[in-house]
């Protein structure tokens, strides 16, 4: 198994991609999504979706049929 990445979204965004590759059996994680150099600046630190390599370009798929 080897992680790579899908995107970087705002940390709403990456809740909602991970949770709908989640409805489509899809393993993914957020990474940096707890990060902060400041008080407050965790919004503009954007989190990385990461997924099985395997599964990228089904998840890539997913994800832009939902846009």
């Amino acid at each position: 198994m080897s992680l790579v990445e899908l995107g970087r979204f705002n940390r709403n965004e990456a809740n909602i991609v991970i949770g709908r590759l989640d409805s489509e059996g899809i393993d993914a994680v957020a990474f940096d999504g707890n990060s902060s150099i400041a008080d407050g600046s965790y919004l503009f630190i954007p989190v990385r979706v990461m997924v099985d390599e395997d599964d990228l370009a089904a998840a890539r798929k997913i994800i832009s049929d939902a846009a």
